[in-house]
């Protein structure tokens, strides 16, 4: 009988071990992570400064811009004010700036206390984070629009990208707050969104990262949505008007900002403990990933394809690197067949043949022309195989190869043997060729 502990260690061990993918890639890459100022007044907020510490610690370059919006609220509420609302957006006049200015500066010297601390006995111990604020954001005013006069309420014309890098290249987290500067030295309120969107944009940010109130994206069901492009979340839109606030303002963010270069954007539940590191450090995570990944010439073949594939796989067929494969056994199996197509050119190919009793699928035929190499084509058709198949509820991935072992292991594929495989692809293996068995968790 296995003793609890023991399960608990191999538990802990695993998850440490299927985490150092993800620690190796994100090393030296910027996150922008953005917080609303509700996340620093709940008692979990000091987890997540622990979570962020870690990051740190990681080689993780972070940027962190925080909302204030309760804390202004608070203070308005004193002095018998609130803030004022013209067509969705915020009429800053001088009194609620000076609750702007207060209540912000209270957050931002909280925040930066806590990156502070290092408690022995703590997450923090050792630590020793250094956290870089300043005036990195330079606004303008909204102005006069549909002849109502914004007054202190700006948008943010540019982030001191260069200020901000070198702060990050000396070991510093920088702290972005919702207020901007303009060089005639006026000051605005801006959105917390806008500052992080505009941070991640600028600095070329690996990932945009929302803390918001909500698991993330959820479908009419009430179902997490995982992974969406910039395609289906303009699309989102139109067909999907409930969208809270909030989370609609940081999916259009997260859409901007991939339509500007930024990869990847997250949204992720501000409520649940440990939900940066689970979404960051887990295959499937647990917000809404939006994403600039195009598939848009990526797509199921059809018949009109098998011309294509033939000229594609023909020269892998010369090598013994592919199995030969005849036009007619082609357009029996073209359903299994997915393209990459560039300018009218079928540029790279691969078959997912799904197993549904074993929850597995072999991938296979995965061929890239030789034009189109080393540029990321075969990883992009991957990852959308890797998809596909988990729509299908697909679980495991494998595939048999004589020459491109090391391809696939460097992409997360293991050693197997022949007995891992369905007993149907264990019957029609050929001895002959002695292809090496590798498998992929989804």
């Amino acid at each position: 009988m296995t003793h609890p502990s023991q399960t608990a260690n191999h538990d802990y061990v695993h998850w440490f071990r299927n985490s150092a993918p993800y620690i190796n890639a994100f090393r030296g890459r910027t996150f922008v992570v953005a917080f609303g100022g509700e996340v620093v007044a709940e008692k979990q907020f000091a987890s997540l400064v622990h979570d962020i510490a870690l990051l740190n610690s990681l080689g993780v370059r972070l940027v962190l811009v925080h909302g204030a919006r309760p804390q202004i609220e608070e203070r308005l509420r004193e002095r018998g004010a609130k803030m004022k609302y013209v067509n969705g957006l915020r009429v800053t006049d001088e009194q609620a700036l000076a609750c702007v200015k207060e209540a912000t500066g209270t957050v931002r010297v909280e925040i930066e206390a806590l990156l502070s601390m290092g408690l022995a006995n703590s997450p923090m111990a050792g630590a020793e984070i250094r956290v870089a604020s300043g005036n990195f954001v330079t606004a303008q005013p909204l102005g006069i629009r549909n002849g109502v006069d914004y007054l202190h309420t700006g948008e943010v014309r540019r982030i001191a990208e260069s200020a901000v890098r070198k702060q990050l290249d000396d070991g510093a987290i920088v702290l972005l707050s919702p207020l901007g500067y303009s060089p005639t030295g006026e000051i605005f309120n801006l959105s917390a969104e806008d500052v992080a969107t505009a941070a991640a944009v600028e600095l070329g940010a690996s990932k945009l990262i929302y803390l918001v109130d909500g698991p993330g994206l959820t479908d009419k069901d009430g179902n997490l949505v995982r992974e969406i492009s910039l395609d289906e979340a303009a699309e989102w839109f139109d067909g999907h008007g409930d969208i809270p606030e909030g989370i609609a303002k940081c999916l259009f963010s997260a859409q901007f900002a991939g339509s500007e270069g930024v990869r990847r954007a997250h949204l992720i539940d501000r409520h649940q403990d440990g939900s940066l590191l689970l979404e960051l450090f887990t295959r499937d995570g647990v917000g809404t990933l939006v994403t600039a990944e195009s598939y848009e010439d990526t797509r199921p073949a059809t018949i009109d394809d098998v011309g294509g594939i033939l000229e594609l796989i023909a020269p892998l067929e010369e090598e013994g690197v592919l199995v030969r494969r005849s036009r007619e056994w082609l357009e029996m199996e073209i359903d299994h067949f997915i393209v990459v197509e560039r300018d009218g050119m079928t540029v790279a190919s691969a078959t997912l043949y799904p197993f549904p009793e074993e929850r597995v699928g072999e991938l296979a035929c995965l061929a890239v022309h030789p034009d189109y190499r080393n540029l990321g084509r075969g990883d992009a058709l991957l990852e959308y195989v890797e998809r596909k198949a988990r729509k299908l509820g697909v679980e495991r991935l494998f595939v048999l190869t004589t020459r491109t072992a090391h391809w696939f292991q460097e992409r997360g594929f293991r050693t197997a043997t022949l007995k891992e495989l369905p007993v149907k692809r264990q019957e029609m293996y050929n001895y002959q060729r002695r292809s090496k068995v590798f498998i992929k968790e989804l």
